[in-house]
């Protein structure tokens, strides 16, 4: 019996925890790499990574019919993934994407749900206010209303579902971080602060951090963002229980997230979109970002469209929160073979959440193809 080839996902995040599983399923036994989340981001001196959090917006929606079948594809594993962990992470409270009846983020997102047949439903003027009564959208504004199979995921806990699934199909999960790589014509060195290991194959899915392990010139814009948390009592939770998750066709790309359970007890809404970019373009950039925790300027003025859009709903406290996001000139995942030995599942672009798993399995079949295990 010919051992198998040694193989490293690196990257402990969305895409790479799903690359790890596809690729333990696949009989492969990868050794999925790099640190777990901070327990204090303020004082924290290593890598950071943008999926602590609770809520992202998950839909089949999208003006670019790439992200839509990559969300559909996702969206269509959700339910293995979370009855096979035992680790629930999909609210399907629907998902509501609103913008000038008249403007092209609204006709974009009609065209492809047409082209792929998304199940939605079209609300206009008075429907609209009749059936989200608490929500204020700008005077011209229409929606698409996908009432099911959609909503928000938990960041946090897909990732600890698909890292427990990895690892009970044949995973090594490593709690350290990468600081680099050197191939050689006999397998890449992966360098940690735990010292040198080698494999036959790697798979990088570091997001932000994917240029600097690769040691290679940026190639990505990683930029800084901030979102603001509204706390909401138990009671206004409850009455606004009916909400769908909401993304915006304004020039920002504002979205909205309805009452999430953090794990400070409390109960948010969460809306992010910024004005402008913070380039972060090393990984001490990164880090002194995260530490920042937000701009106070930007959730000043998320806390102005937090109340145009919902007047009648009350917000006990306001806090912030630092995020980033990683885009490609294309604005598509980069999702490729570097070398013989070298593969790369990286950049979500924004949307990468949702659509994580189908950008896991992509990367994965990237090296099971290559020796042979693609299905």
């Amino acid at each position: 019996m010919s051992e198998l080839p040694s193989i490293a996902v690196i990257g402990r995040g969305l895409i790479g925890s799903a690359a790890a599983r596809h690729l333990a399923n696949e009989g492969l036994a990868p050794a999925l790499i790099g640190p777990t989340e901070p327990v204090d981001k303020l004082s924290h001196r290593g890598v950071f990574a943008s999926h602590y959090d609770e809520g992202r917006i998950t839909r089949k929606n999208a003006t670019d019919r790439y992200w839509a079948e990559a969300s559909i594809a996702s969206i269509k594993r959700y339910a293995e993934i979370e009855v096979a962990s035992g680790i629930t992470f999909f609210s399907p409270v629907g998902a509501l994407t609103a913008g000038a009846e008249d403007g092209d983020f609204l006709g974009e997102t009609r065209a492809v749900a047409k082209v792929l047949s998304v199940s939605h439903q079209d609300l206009k003027g008075k429907t609209l206010t009749h059936t989200f009564p608490d929500l204020t959208l700008p005077d011209g504004w229409s929606a698409l209303w996908e009432p099911g199979e959609s909503g928000h995921i938990s960041p946090r806990r897909l990732v600890a579902a698909q890292s427990k699934l990895a690892e009970a199909a044949g995973a090594t999960l490593l709690d350290v971080a990468v600081t680099g790589l050197d191939e050689t014509s006999t397998g890449v060195q992966v360098h940690t602060g735990a010292g040198v290991q080698v494999f036959d194959q790697v798979l990088v899915a570091a997001g932000g951090m994917t240029d600097h392990v690769l040691g290679r010139p940026l190639s990505y814009r990683v930029c800084g963002r901030t979102v603001a948390l509204f706390e909401v009592s138990e009671l206004e939770a409850t009455r606004l229980a009916y909400l769908p998750s909401l993304v915006m066709g304004t020039p920002e790309r504002h979205y909205l997230l309805p009452p999430i359970r953090y794990p400070d007890g409390k109960v948010y809404m969460k809306l992010g979109g910024d004005p402008d970019d913070i380039l972060l373009t090393s990984p001490d950039e990164i880090g002194d970002w995260f530490r920042t925790g937000g701009r106070a300027e930007v959730r000043d003025d998320l806390g102005a469209r937090f109340r145009a859009l919902f007047p009648g709903v009350t917000s006990t406290s306001v806090k912030m929160d630092a995020c980033m996001t990683t885009w490609t000139n294309d604005l598509r995942p980069e999702i490729a073979r570097l070398s013989d030995r070298v593969s790369v599942a990286s950049a979500g672009n924004g949307a990468g959440a949702k659509c994580s798993d189908e950008l896991g399995r992509r990367g994965a079949a990237l090296i099971a193809n290559e020796l042979g295990k693609g299905r």
